[in-house]
Formats: structure tokens, C-alpha cells, sequence
């Protein structure tokens, strides 16, 4: 190899992006919000007075936020077309894919992550309001609804876009089911034209400016909460 060669990374732009950034992205959006929306519920269950379903949403969240994701990557790549074959009574494994795996695996293990984030932004809440609304003629799901999940999503924004940067970077985890994200793409290319340093410096620059720049936003973002409040 013989110096830096910027035009395989030329070469390789429309590739790397259609196919490999479109997956990373496609991942990253829906993974958010899955994870949020059942992340939220979790959030709410862990606060419920009713003791088996706060323990219940206790331990899912312990236990995803005690193993590895890239193990529970491989977990779910096997497991699923069992799990599939089972719902369905198919005597076979049902083919789930690559993606739908990491889809399920990211979107059940981030929503443990925005749990706890939600959990936060919803203690946040005084709780004179919670009472407001039940004064109201409210029951507890229209309190959460209306009243309380409003304002912790507002409160907690930026730490759940900052959970969703690091959903963004994590998302080259999947890598190890063989499916094509940025990073598998640019892995590719690299191994086909020999060329390791420029293709891997380049998904390097990509990630640190992509995230660089949405920690940035998230920094100006909590600046104008704050100024509101």
C-alpha cells in the first residue's frame, strides 16, 4: 500500500451511503422509537403502586442493563426464528433476517435505557400535579397522558437524544449478524481493495462528526429548556 488513496473512499461514497448509511439510520430511527414508546410504558409500570407489575418492569430493565448488547445481539439472532416458529406452530425455525433481529434487539434493549430516562423526567413531575388531575376527574392513565408525560418529555429531551447519539454509534454492532450498516459497508470495501486505513479513518470522521454535531444541537437544546423553565 502505498500512501493515503482518497479515491477508493471517492469511489465508495454512493455505496457506503445508499446501502450502509440508509441501514444505520432506518435502525437508529426506528430502535428510538420503539425504545421510547416502550420505554415509557416500562417507566410507567416501574412507578405503578401495583407491586408483581413494578417488579416485573424492575427486572426486565436490570437485566438488559447488566448484559453486554452485542451478546444480546446474538441471543436474539438465534433465538427469534425458534421463538417465531413457536408463535406460529411452524415445525421449522422461521428465517427472521438480519435486520429484524437487530431491529427487535435494539428496540428492547434501548427501551430499558429510555426506562430509566423517562422514570427520571416523570419523578420530575411534583407531584401536586398528579393530584390536580386525578381533582379533575382523571384516572391515572389520562393524568400520565395529559399532565405528566407532556412535561417529562420535555424535561428529559435532551438526555434521550443523547441516549439516541449512543444508539447511533451502537448501531455497528451488528456487524457480528453480518448485516450491512455503515460500518459493515466500509468493512467491505475495505477488505475488497485492500485498503483498511483510508476506509476505516473515513467511517471514523463520518461518526465523529455526525455525532459531534448532534451533541452539539443537544447542548443548545437543554440551553433553551432551561432558559423556559
Amino acid at each position: 500500500m502505498s500512501g493515503f488513496d482518497f479515491d477508493v473512499i471517492q469511489r465508495s461514497l454512493p455505496y457506503l451511503f445508499r446501502e450502509g448509511m440508509t441501514f444505520t439510520l432506518t435502525l437508529t430511527a426506528m430502535a428510538m422509537v420503539g425504545g421510547i414508546v416502550f420505554g415509557t410504558l416500562l417507566a410507567m409500570m416501574r412507578l405503578s403502586s401495583f407491586g408483581p407489575l413494578a417488579a416485573l418492569a424492575g427486572g426486565y430493565v436490570n437485566l438488559m442493563r447488566s448484559v453486554p448488547l452485542v451478546l444480546v445481539i446474538f441471543w436474539f439472532f438465534f433465538l427469534v426464528p425458534y421463538i417465531a416458529a413457536a408463535a406460529i406452530g411452524a415445525k421449522n425455525p422461521v428465517p427472521v433476517g438480519a435486520w429484524m433481529s437487530a431491529l427487535i434487539t435494539f428496540t428492547m434493549f434501548e427501551a430499558a435505557y429510555y426506562c430509566e430516562i423517562m422514570r427520571a423526567g416523570i419523578q420530575s413531575i411534583p407531584r401536586g400535579q398528579i393530584w390536580a388531575g386525578y381533582a379533575l376527574g382523571l384516572d391515572y392513565w389520562q393524568t400520565m397522558g395529559r399532565i405528566v408525560l407532556p412535561q417529562a418529555f420535555r424535561n428529559m429531551l435532551p438526555v434521550l437524544l443523547t441516549q439516541t447519539i449512543i444508539l447511533f454509534q451502537d448501531t455497528s454492532l451488528v456487524y457480528v449478524i453480518s448485516a450491512t450498516d455503515f460500518l459493515g459497508a466500509a468493512s467491505k470495501v475495505a477488505n475488497r481493495d485492500y485498503r483498511l486505513v483510508e476506509m476505516y479513518s473515513f467511517v471514523a470522521v463520518v461518526y465523529f462528526v455526525m455525532s459531534f454535531g448532534l451533541s452539539t444541537l443537544v447542548k443548545n437544546l437543554q440551553a433553551r429548556i432551561a432558559v423556559i423553565r
